[in-house]
């Protein structure tokens, strides 16, 4: 049953420019205007994902939180532009920071933002937060990762195989059309790249000075709570970790309601 108090969310469209290929966004906005004076919540989708992955949790979420929320297709995914080659494996996620999300930024006119990553998402999220620690207001991470745990390869190097399956690539294609097989191979073969081993964000966190909430599922398959921990711990600012029970991957989907209340509670306390 919908709620008849809540607000009307106004979608729009938007097309960012870059060098490399346009940028697919798309912004949900509460009717009135009320949020234009807020920073906006910029999503970073997963490895898999694009901005209608996310469903209908951006429109909730600017109603729950009575702000502009932003998404985009990071180049090659979804509806944004085609990308030439693999992302470098040792850096696409700090890449995302520093290459793709200024112009996101500029255009859309983020001075100042909320950063929310989910999954991969997350990792950049937290590049951004470092990178521009002046203007991120704040930083939530969902299930993101911190290294190369034994248990997100296992289960990467599962999810290759399935895709195997010429039907679970289909899958794919509805989202990403012919870029599928370029989004799947970003994916498996980045994190399953032995030069990868290396990667972490040990070095990262402790310039994220912004207030932190760190989400994780307690049965994330991608991933033990080892992660939501080290963001907690090596932080420089206030860090709150959030371990859900019952919970997989995709907290948002599986206990949207309980995400969108921490999400909102933790955006009302900002100062």
């Amino acid at each position: 049953m919908s709620d008849l108090n809540a607000p009307s969310i106004l979608t729009h469209d938007h097309s960012v420019a870059h060098p490399e290929g346009r940028i697919f966004a798309r912004s949900w906005t509460p009717a009135g205007g009320a949020a234009s004076s807020e920073p906006p919540i910029v999503l970073l989708h997963d490895s898999l994902g694009c901005v209608e992955l996310w469903r209908d949790f951006p429109a909730e979420l600017s109603a729950a939180t009575g702000r502009r929320v932003i998404a985009y297709d990071r180049l090659g995914f979804g509806k944004s532009d085609a990308r030439e080659g693999r992302p470098a494996a040792l850096d696409f996620i700090g890449e995302e920071a520093r290459r793709y999300f200024p112009a996101v930024r500029e255009q859309l006119g983020l001075d100042r933002f909320i950063v929310f990553g989910h999954s991969v998402g997350g990792c950049m999220a937290i590049h951004c937060a470092a990178e521009f620690g002046a203007d991120c207001v704040a930083l939530i991470t969902e299930s993101a990762q911190t290294f190369p745990e034994d248990l997100t390869l296992t289960n990467i190097a599962a999810a290759k195989a399935q895709f195997a399956d010429e039907a679970q690539l289909q899958r794919l294609q509805k989202y990403h059309g012919d870029k599928a097989r370029w989004v799947l191979e970003a994916w498996t073969d980045n994190w399953l790249d032995p030069a990868f081993a290396a990667w972490t964000l040990a070095p990262v966190l402790p310039r994220v000075s912004c207030p932190v909430l760190a989400i994780h599922g307690q049965q994330d398959e991608y991933g033990t709570t080892r992660h939501p921990q080290m963001i907690g711990e090596l932080s420089s600012g206030p860090a709150r970790v959030e371990i859900l029970a019952d919970t997989h991957h995709v907290a948002h989907r599986e206990q949207p309601a309980v995400v969108l209340e921490l999400v909102a509670g933790f955006v009302r306390a900002l100062v």
